[in-house]
């Protein structure tokens, strides 16, 4: 099962054909269940359906939503619980590659101290460290193509910051598609650690997003506290999935975002 239905990460996997029961706030999935309310939705429908395998949890607050950061450890933690009430074994919460530090040239790794420089990505961790026991994993995110800051920005021209060496910010992306595999191959696997970076093996410049999207970018002098590169090493998601050479290039995250949109 999938809590996050109406996420825009949640949204694009649906786009992506994810193989799963759905559940966010309001009408419109299979289950309507406000987390923060309890437990009763979801062991009533598991009660009802039996209880999946794994209870995968979208659901949180980022910034800009207009709702507390700091909700976002109520939320995995509320979770959680019901995931317990409702017999279900393995609980797969979606974190952030926020909860790492500012600068590094090498990717980060699962076991690396994280100092997160953001107030979102110390909610997160948060959350982590509230969270973290028997049959949990957090998934530390990278970027979703089709669901981040880049694509999902109206201005036109995107405004980009150019550094040193010009490049542009380079980030660890996963398309929606690669996503939904790798969900699917966590929820099947018969186990997990208790974290796990999620993003395709190769990180992507920004800018070369952009060009594939065939959006229009002005770039500007990089600001002081400007992070040049946010990657993540995945040998540990490597080891339960395989990817192909284009997960990881900007052409194909930008064929998987547009396969996944809603409207299409």
């Amino acid at each position: 099962m999938i809590a996050g239905a109406n996420s825009r990460v949640g949204r694009l996997l649906k786009g992506a054909g994810l193989p799963a029961a759905w559940a966010q706030r309001g009408p419109g999935a299979d289950l309507d269940w406000p987390i923060l309310d309890g437990p009763a939705p979801l062991t009533d429908w598991c009660a009802r359906y039996g209880a999946p395998g794994a209870l995968v949890v979208l659901a949180g607050v980022t910034p800009g939503q207009g709702a507390a950061i700091d909700d976002n450890r109520a939320l995995g933690l509320a979770a959680l619980q019901a995931a317990r009430a409702a017999g279900i074994g393995r609980v797969l919460l979606a974190s952030s590659s926020a909860v790492y530090g500012r600068h590094r040239a090498e990717p980060w790794a699962e076991d690396a101290a994280c100092v997160p420089p953001s107030a979102y990505g110390q909610a997160k961790l948060a959350m982590e460290r509230a969270c973290a026991g028997p049959g949990v994993t957090m998934l530390r995110i990278g970027n979703v193509a089709g669901a981040d800051a880049l694509l999902t920005n109206p201005r036109r021209p995107l405004l980009l910051d150019r550094f040193a060496d010009g490049s542009g910010p380079v980030r660890s992306y996963i398309g929606p598609q690669t996503l939904a595999r790798a969900l699917t191959a966590l929820a099947l696997a018969p186990a997990l650690p208790p974290v796990l970076n999620i993003g395709a093996p190769r990180p992507v410049d920004m800018s070369d997003l952009a060009q594939a999207a065939g959006l229009p970018v002005e770039r500007r002098p990089a600001p002081p506290q400007a992070i040049a590169r946010l990657t993540l090493s995945i040998d540990r998601l490597e080891t339960l999935m395989s990817f192909a050479d284009t997960d990881s290039s900007a052409q194909g995250l930008i064929a998987q975002w547009r396969a996944c949109q809603e409207d299409r």
